[in-house]
């Protein structure tokens, strides 16, 4: 048996001896150390980007460092498994991709009295029956029901004055003719909206 075995023991001990197979494993050692330190870095810097916490990149490089270069692949396997999913680019982009949802979504127009989402170009809100728009008499297109005159042509629309006065004017002179009120006016846009949904 030592006869089988001896020569086997000459081989490795030339082997090992032969500078160049010395100058091999020296470099694979220096190699498996500059990953060692090289994966460290990276889970300090990984870490930098998924979290505010100023402690934590430091202990995620500690990590990988205390299980040495022979075991710090499972290191780098248990970081990958417990550090956060998301970086921090990543979250900020998500929450900007959130807030121009939000502001599409507020972009639509609501009714003012139902807030029921209503098309820009429709006149009464179908759910409630509110004045959205009116036409300009001049040049036919949509104008807010709160602006004095129209902004595209420049025609002034009649106002609540004017339309109590010509109302007084065709009252005839046995009836009294009465001011008409803002409260007043809105208890008869009421009434009126009221036996319309009827």
């Amino acid at each position: 048996m030592d006869a089988i075995l001896e020569p086997i023991g000459q081989f490795w001990e030339g082997f090992l001896s032969n500078p160049i197979v010395q100058l091999a494993s020296q470099l694979i050692v220096i190699y498996v150390v500059l990953l060692w330190l090289g994966t460290a870095y990276w889970a300090f810097r990984d870490m930098q980007a998924r979290t505010e916490n100023p402690i934590l990149p430091y202990f995620a490089a500690a990590l990988i460092i205390f299980f040495t270069p022979l075991l710090f692949l499972f290191a780098v396997v248990l970081y990958l498994i417990v550090r956060p999913r998301e970086t921090l680019a990543e979250v900020y982009e998500r929450s900007l991709a959130e807030e121009s949802l939000l502001a599409e979504v507020e972009k639509n127009e609501l009714c003012p009295v139902c807030r029921d989402r209503v098309d820009p170009e429709w006149l009464v809100c179908p759910n409630c029956r509110t004045r959205l728009h009116r036409v300009c008499p001049s040049c036919n297109r949509l104008a807010d029901p709160t602006w004095p005159l129209c902004a595209y042509c420049g025609r002034e629309f009649e106002r609540g004055g004017a339309r109590a006065a010509a109302r007084a004017r065709s009252v005839p002179a046995s009836e009294p003719a009465t001011d008409v009120s803002p409260t007043d006016a809105t208890a008869e846009h009421a009434r009126l909206r009221g036996a319309t949904n009827t």
